[in-house]
């Protein structure tokens, strides 16, 4: 007896090694189509749910849909709405594990006939190439599955005759609320409702358990995995928890949901399904509260997505409020957020050298303050510091290395600004007070360019007129203190400024620069708008 339990843990344990390594190699492979996908064919909740239970279903791994779902509406690029969708598509998309358990591991015993399956992902998984590594460590996953699948039967058989459904909580309604919280809890020591459920088939097939009391742990299951999607997110941002508390409110509702469908369909439904097949049946009742869940609230994804607002309020600085700690694992998804983020910190700050030098920005522009903009870059320098690269994130890797290089140039940008003294002697003289203007309209242009091709090459000529303004009236102004038609002071402080126009606008053209080469695709071809922007003529 005891080695059957072992063997049935033995089981559990191949099962989950094996979904791990199916999901890493599916993620791999699919990896940057997912998300390709994801972010085209999601316009709606309803288009969201179904791209994102097929994504699931291919990828075999909900959270790695739900985390590219986040980091999207961190991003902009979707609304939280819209991932809703996904996250809701998602569940549906995990049922495709137990109907894969219960037709091929239980109907077909195909543990020895997927040994050859086995080798071939490890020889493709030694080969060094990347997709056909990923490809090799897929299939060796898929062969285990059905390795662990064997053992786990042939342990809960020994049982058969042994272990009754009598000897678990009866069925009555607090018999199922019971096995309910079983259910939840073999989620949260497992960390995977797939192995649950392939559990929860097995003891059915054996006798050990019948179909109501296998309902009911499914259904604990199902709500298991979103506490541990929970946990998951202490410590993450905004949208990560806003996430794990829309998991845990709408899979206890489903939950809530099949317990009262339990019943008519045990009664009704399952002795007609597959010649009475108990574990077909139970893989159609897991499917059905699911999917009838999705059907159910996706008319509602909106004000379900503004209770779950109210409930998880935004917290931080709007400026960094979308790095979400707990994305740093997934350099795509974390690059896209610090990107977003550098953008925001550019336009703020070139906002406020602007304002420095005279100008006006948008009338709907948030203002921030020296120290609020210092803290934000280097809350942002410190996220970059922390996502975790590998060799194959090398556009990632670059991306971030001209990051870096962009925020240390606005540090210095902001440097310039609280230099009062300094830009106060811009007003001291015609020639500065024009330059300035100048340096005012290029600010503005980096802020917001219309074109970041044609931008760069705008700052690039104001960089250029400035460093020439800079030598050129030298030695007239120092001419001009030897003659005594202007102080020594005042001779210093003209051109301490002409130094500083000179700097500034090597700061922003040097941001710009960086920015196009951290951008995801290249920019458009240069025209005129932005140089129309910066009047760059001399006197």
């Amino acid at each position: 007896m005891v080695w059957n339990i072992l063997s049935a843990l033995g089981g559990v344990g191949i099962f989950l090694v094996g979904m791990l390594m199916l999901t890493g190699g599916l993620k791999g492979l699919a990896g940057r189509q997912m998300r390709e996908i994801l972010a085209q064919f999601t316009r709606t909740p309803l288009s969201g749910a179904v791209t994102g239970a097929l994504t699931t279903a291919v990828v075999q791994s909900s959270s790695a849909t739900t985390v590219t779902a986040v980091g999207f509406v961190a991003a902009g690029i979707l609304t939280f709405p819209q991932a809703l969708g996904i996250i809701f598509g998602a569940n549906i998309g995990t049922t495709l594990t137990g109907w894969m358990v219960a037709t091929l591991g239980f109907k077909l015993d195909l543990g020895e006939a997927v040994l050859p399956v086995i080798f071939l992902g490890a020889v493709l998984h030694l080969s060094g190439r990347p997709r056909l590594a990923a490809l090799g460590q897929a299939l060796a996953g898929f062969g285990l599955l059905f390795i662990g699948i064997d053992h786990l039967k042939d342990g809960l058989e020994a049982f058969e005759g042994v272990v009754t459904p009598s000897d678990f909580p009866d069925d009555s309604f607090w018999g199922r609320l019971q096995l309910v919280g079983i259910g939840l809890l073999i989620t949260l020591v497992t960390q995977s409702s797939s192995a649950g459920v392939a559990t929860a088939l097995a003891a059915l097939g054996a006798g050990a358990i019948n179909f109501p009391q296998a309902a009911a742990l499914v259904i604990g299951m199902d709500v298991g995995t979103t506490f541990t999607a929970l946990l998951a997110t202490v410590g993450g941002g905004t949208m990560t928890r806003r996430t794990g508390s829309a998991h845990v409110i709408y899979n206890v509702l489903t939950g809530i949901m099949a317990l009262a469908l339990l019943g008519p369909y045990a009664s009704l439904v399952a002795p007609w399904i597959a010649e009475g097949s108990g574990q077909i049946a139970l893989v159609g009742f897991h499917t059905l509260f699911n999917g009838l869940g999705v059907i159910l609230v996706l008319p509602l994804a909106r004000p379900f997505a503004r209770l779950i607002e109210w409930l998880v309020p935004e917290r931080g600085t709007p400026l960094t409020a979308e790095l979400d700690p707990a994305l740093v694992s997934e350099p795509r998804v974390a690059t896209v957020l610090a990107r977003e983020c550098l953008g925001r910190l550019n336009t703020a700050t070139c906002d406020l050298l602007g304002q420095r030098l005279g100008g006006t920005p948008p009338q709907d522009a948030p203002t921030y303050e020296p120290g609020e903009l210092r803290a934000a870059l280097t809350e942002l320098r410190a996220y970059l510091d922390r996502i975790r690269l590998t060799e194959a994130d090398r556009a990632q890797a670059a991306i971030i290395g001209s990051a870096f290089h962009a925020i240390d140039h606005l540090f210095r940008l902001l440097h310039r600004c609280e230099q009062a003294e300094r830009v106060a002697a811009l007003a001291s003289t015609h020639r500065l007070r024009r330059l300035s203007g100048l340096v005012a309209r290029g600010a503005a242009c980096q802020a917001r360019p219309e074109d970041p091709i044609t931008a760069e090459a705008a700052l690039d000529r104001l960089r250029q007129l400035a460093r020439d303004q800079r030598k050129r009236p030298r030695d007239r102004i120092v001419d001009a203190a030897v003659t005594g038609r202007i102080t020594d002071e005042d001779a210093l402080h003209q051109l301490d400024a002409l130094r500083w126009l000179h700097r500034t606008c090597y700061h922003l053209w040097r941001i710009r620069v960086h920015q196009n080469a951290a951008a995801p695709t290249p920019a458009p071809a240069a025209t005129a708008s932005e140089e129309a922007r910066i009047d760059v003529a001399q006197d």
